[in-house]
This record gives C-alpha cells, structure tokens and sequence, in this order.
C-alpha cells in the first residue's frame, strides 16, 4: 500500500490552520476550562470520524451526490451553529443583568459540563458536510491504485485524526489562557457577544448559500 503522505500531511495542515466552526467551539470551550476544550476537540475528531467511516464504506458517495441529502445536512449544521450562536448570546446578556443587579457571576458556574463539551464538538464536525467532501475530494487525490482504497482511505482517515487531536490540544492550551481575562466580567460580555455573533453568522452565512 502507497500513499503520498508528505503532499497530504500538507494539505492537512493547511486545512487545520484555517478557522472553521470546530475552530469556534474548541476555543470557546478551552476558554472556559482547558478540560472543556479537550473534549470538544475529541468530540470534533470523533464527528471526523464518522465522516471517515462513511467515506471508506461509500455511504458519502451517496450524499454527496444526492443535492436534497447534502442540503439538508448542510441546513441542519446551519441550524446548530445558529442554536450556539443564540445560546452565546444570551448568555452574555443574562451575565450583563445579573452583574448589574450585584450578584457574583463566576465563569465557568453554568457552563456545559465535559460530555457536553464533546458533544458539542461531536455534532458540529457530523452537521458539517464539507468535512465529508474531504474525504471524498481531497483523500481520493492521494490513493493509488497499487493497494485497496479503502485501507488507504482509513489510513489517511486516521492520521488526519490524530494530526487533528494533536492540534487541537496544542490550541486548548493557548486558549486556556483566556480564563484569566474572562475573570473581568466586561471581557467576558463581550467574549461571549463575539463568539455567539460568529456562529450566527457562521450559520446563516451557510444556510443562505445552501
């Protein structure tokens, strides 16, 4: 079995580097506590799995080439990101009454716990059609024919994982750095303001060009 790992691994890193929603819900979730941000970050490698698993067996191939199935998946990730982006979004406003009001708003204090975390990381990358025509576009491009495409499609599925956890991890704990500004509750408003703002606008941007 031959694979062009080089000319992949540099693909891989080119699309790592560039935001997405995963992006989004890692840093926001290591802002609120690096554990946090962990499990949103396997939660979102998990979600690539399954685009993986799809892909190797031919399920993708169907949706991708179906408009109905990829614009519904397309809607329902739009959807998500809006319903993260509207969560953010009050959440800050709530803080906003309750530190005017005097009472001690403390982060972290109503946050998602871990399996929340990851399952938001999880269902980001599933809704995320794109991650599918990865595997169907991108890892094609590096499969010869000297070896069965499917163990290929696995092994390139599989580094791109691992790559993926190995990044993100390294980005939960820049971002961990974050807490000690959200101690400042102005900081934290508009932390909270801008995130949740991105995913709406994430989301719609996504939904309109559906």
């Amino acid at each position: 079995m031959s694979v062009d790992l080089l000319g992949f691994l540099g693909v891989l890193l080119v699309a790592y580097v560039v935001p997405g929603p995963d992006f989004l819900v890692v840093v926001r979730s290591a802002a609120e506590h690096p554990a946090k941000g962990r499990a949103a970050a396997l939660g979102a490698q998990s979600g690539l799995c399954v685009h993986m698993v799809a892909a190797a067996v031919g399920l993708s191939v169907l949706a991708a080439r179906s408009p109905v199935v990829y614009d519904a998946v397309t809607l329902m990730g739009a959807a998500y990101l809006v319903h993260l982006g509207v969560r953010a979004v009050l959440a800050a406003r709530r803080a906003a009454r309750q530190q005017r009001g005097g009472r001690d708003v403390r982060v972290g204090a109503s946050r998602a716990r871990w399996r929340s975390c990851f399952a938001r990381g999880f269902l980001t990358n599933v809704l995320n059609p794109k991650a599918a025509l990865f595997f169907l576009s991108v890892l094609p491009q590096f499969v010869h024919g000297d070896g069965s495409p499917t163990r290929q499609i696995f092994l390139l599925g599989v580094l791109d994982v691992l790559v993926g956890v190995a990044y993100w991890f390294a980005l939960v704990t820049v971002a961990s750095r974050l807490r000690v500004l959200l101690a400042r509750p102005r900081f934290r408003h508009r932390w909270e303001l801008t995130t949740g703002w991105l995913f709406i606008g994430i989301g719609v941007g996504a939904a309109v060009a559906t």
